[in-house]
């Protein structure tokens, strides 16, 4: 069993806005963290149904990793995930429900980096950041989410089984 912790949490007020940093954010259930783009359906694929748009997460040592492999200078919050963790292997927990202080959260599927993210950080981010670029996840119970929040999986996680990148098997 593992436990981690929450190191930032960014929201943007629109697609394409820079990202800001706040202490805390409330997540809504069907809607994301408010004063997120994708809360107020101003994100990129706001107008694609489906889910795993309400959180997204990355994992800081893949950051530290993608800094020391391909030299992705990241200004803080450039990756466009909504919460930072440390101590938390996010590929694991697509189908699997976790907590993240008082708030449960479902991972759906992995984050793929986009040529969105490529357009507004760096050329070559896409294939560096393949498969490590972070966790899509939906808001089952609501609350807030804050800086040092632990993160820890629940016990009887999710009731889909889904492949690392949200496919139903």
């Amino acid at each position: 069993m593992w436990t981690g912790s929450v190191v930032s949490i960014y929201v943007a007020s629109s697609a394409a806005a820079p990202t800001r940093t706040v202490e805390e954010a409330r997540a809504v259930a069907g809607k994301g963290l408010e004063g997120d783009r994708y809360f107020d359906g101003r994100g990129t694929w706001s107008a694609h149904p489906g889910s795993g748009r309400e959180v997204t997460l990355i994992e800081s040592e893949a950051l530290d990793a993608l800094e020391s492999e391909a030299g992705p200078h990241f200004a803080p919050g450039a990756h466009r995930r909504n919460v930072v963790t440390r101590g938390v292997p996010l590929n694991h927990l697509v189908g699997h429900d976790f907590r993240i202080g008082e708030v449960v959260l479902r991972g759906t599927r992995l984050c793929e980096p986009c040529e969105h993210l490529e357009k507004l950080t760096q050329p070559g981010i896409k294939m560096a950041a393949l498969h490590r670029s972070g966790l899509r996840a939906d808001v089952i119970q609501e609350g807030s989410i804050r800086i040092g929040d632990v993160v820890e999986e629940k016990a009887e996680s999710g009731s889909a089984q889904l492949d690392p990148i949200g496919r139903h098997f």
